[in-house]
């Protein structure tokens, strides 16, 4: 396969710094990154070059706070050039960077900076500042504060340590450092999401994240005409490697979104041609282009779905699965008609767009790549950095979660567990020897807690999580994952979550989207503004009827039999999601408690 001329090997650049300082070294005036200025409302650019003054000025003002090589620092920053500038400026000071999720809850940014011994950490602003005062007092490790924001007078909390980085900077200049230790060493400790409790802080190496961002460069052709658009978080490994690390790596440029609302003006100013996310953001585009499509006449309707299937099979054709068929000759007019115009919303001139974090519906990927747009679906953990899997542009089965990256060894374990070794497997959890020894056995092996297939053709198939079988009081065992994301394809439904261990049938609790309720509440003849009409037995029924339509090829035990439905989504600040939006089963279910027991003393009805 092509590649770069420019890319630049683990062998070339072995730590985080030495990297961003090579990039710099080859190409000082290309542009490096796009962010959007809500002063002048115009994108501004920055060089390579640029971005390296930048990264000296902030180590001066590190070096300043008298912190020395392995100490902590925090970000609490939305994607933007400041994030980078200050990972790159710890990491070439030897500083070991936590990041933090911009909208996480204060008490858990609290746990987290005493766990690691957080010295300095920079937020974006007064909102943030504001929701971390209730924490402030446990936040005993932190010397210094820093807002990228301004600080007004009247907003400022009396603590000695929050200052306005324009404060922070005043005066200071610096050349840019470069620490040169090996790979090995410890380069950031990133939370997990804690599902089932307080995260772990997972600890990464240089090479961890060096080696991964170059093993995933490796699967597909990633150049410097390419232009990422940066909206999934850079707390998140996917986007800190395969968003920040790879272009880097690669000769990339990187432009900023402004926010997931407006996400689909930034895809259409940007046009980019690789594209990072998650499997929500993908159904959310789904989901709006289905709701258009029911507002348009049938004649329209017919022509999407034949724009799909005729598309679906020349992918097909072209990854040498199915025969040249006739209806591949109506392509050219479909994709003038419809497929190239949806397209032109996602900016007209995306390659390919990886998607990762959890599965991604067969319907979705279906009708994405019928549509032209090149969908990857791939598979990691954050303990290995996190690619573990991906599929291939030219070899694409999106039911996988792909081959594994060069150099990354992957096997079944017992329960048909999947394993993985490599470069990229982290060191340890932060402080926490037993963890780190359930998670990683003696030969060097990260146990993933998910259960996996492998075909004749090497790709791999994530079949259950280990830790996530419900097991009901008949002795059956149901997988929860599959059916609450076949239940969350119809969009009445915001949140999922399937409930039943050791009873004697399954039952859901759902949230509802409130303008989908309305709907449906004026179809029923009921408020839809009395939360008390959700607990009516007509509405139930109504609901697990549209429930029963979107899991009607589950096994006959996995069926749902009853439904709690509430109007109030389950939010990180109310502790029952993570910030990478994961349900806190337990949290929930402990929400929940008396309406799930009052239920089941019911039985079915």
């Amino acid at each position: 396969m092509k590649q770069a001329t420019s890319k630049i090997t683990p062998q070339e650049a072995p730590t985080i710094s030495a990297l961003f300082r090579e990039r710099v070294r080859r190409t000082p005036d290309a542009v490096a990154y796009l962010q959007y200025d809500n002063g002048t409302k115009t994108w501004q650019e920055t060089t390579w070059q640029g971005m390296a003054v930048e990264v000296g000025r902030w180590q001066a003002a590190l070096q300043k706070e008298g912190l020395e090589a392995g100490d902590r620092v925090g970000v609490m920053l939305r994607n933007s050039r400041e994030w980078v500038v200050f990972d790159q400026a710890a990491a070439g000071l030897g500083l070991i960077t936590v990041p933090l999720y911009t909208d996480d809850r204060p008490d858990n940014v609290a746990w987290i900076a005493a766990n690691s011994g957080m010295k300095l950490l920079v937020v974006d602003g007064r909102r943030q500042w504001r929701r971390l005062q209730h924490a402030s007092d446990g936040l005993p490790t932190i010397q210094r504060i820093v807002s990228i924001g301004s600080i007004e007078p009247d907003d400022e909390p009396d603590d000695p340590r929050l200052e306005s980085l324009a404060d922070w900077l005043f005066g200071l200049s610096g050349e840019l450092i470069t620490r040169e230790e090996g790979g090995d060493e410890l380069a950031t400790i990133v939370y997990t999401s804690g599902t089932t409790g307080r995260p772990k802080g997972v600890m990464l190496s240089h090479t961890n994240i060096i080696y991964n961002a170059w093993a995933a460069s490796e699967c597909a052709e990633v150049g410097a005409e390419d232009v990422f658009l940066s909206f999934l978080p850079l707390s998140h490994m996917l986007e800190r490697t395969g968003g920040y690390m790879l272009p880097m790596l690669t000769g990339a440029r990187v432009a900023f979104a402004r926010s997931v609302a407006q996400l689909g003006e930034d895809l259409q100013t940007i046009r980019p041609t690789v594209l990072i996310s998650v499997p929500r953001i993908y159904e959310r585009v789904h989901g709006r282009i289905r709701d258009g499509l029911e507002k348009q006449p049938p004649i329209k309707q017919r022509l999407f779905e034949l724009a799909v299937n005729v598309g679906w099979r020349r992918f097909e054709h072209e990854q040498g699965r199915a025969g040249w068929h006739p209806k591949l000759l109506l392509w050219p007019l479909l994709d003038r008609l419809v497929a190239g115009k949806i397209r032109a919303r996602l900016g007209g001139r995306m390659r390919f767009a990886v998607c990762g974090g959890a599965p991604l519906t067969p319907e979705v990927a279906r009708v994405f790549l019928g549509l032209g747009v090149n969908v990857l679906q791939g598979y990691g953990l954050t303990e290995a950095s996190p690619v573990i899997t991906v599929n291939r542009p030219d070899d694409n089965i999106p039911e996988s979660i792909g081959l594994p990256l060069p150099g990354v060894e992957v096997r079944l374990g017992e329960n048909d567990e999947l394993l993985t070794r490599s470069p990229s497997v982290m060191l340890g959890y932060w402080e926490n020897e037993e963890a780190t020894r359930e998670a990683i056995d003696e030969e060097g092996w990260l146990h993933s807690g998910d259960q996996a297939r492998v075909d004749e053709g090497g790709h791999w198939y994530i079949t259950g999580r280990i830790k996530e079988i419900i097991v009901l009081s008949n002795g059956e065992k149901v997988p929860p994952a599959d059916m609450e994301m076949a239940i969350a394809m119809d969009p009445l439904f915001e949140q999922v979550m399937i409930i039943g261990e050791g009873r004697p049938f399954l039952s859901a609790l759902v949230v509802l989207n409130a303008e989908q309720w309305a709907v449906l509440a004026d179809e029923l003849g009921v408020a839809d503004d009395d939360p008390a009409v959700l607990d009516e037995r007509g509405v139930e029924k109504a609901l697990q009827a549209r429930i029963a339509e979107r899991i009607r090829d589950f096994p006959g035990y996995a069926q749902v039999r009853r439904v709690i439905a509430t109007l109030d989504p389950w939010t990180i600040d109310d502790g029952l999601v993570t910030p990478t939006m994961k349900m806190k089963r337990a949290r929930i279910l402990e929400r929940f408690a008396d309406r799930i027991e009052a239920l089941y003393r019911e039985g079915r009805r």
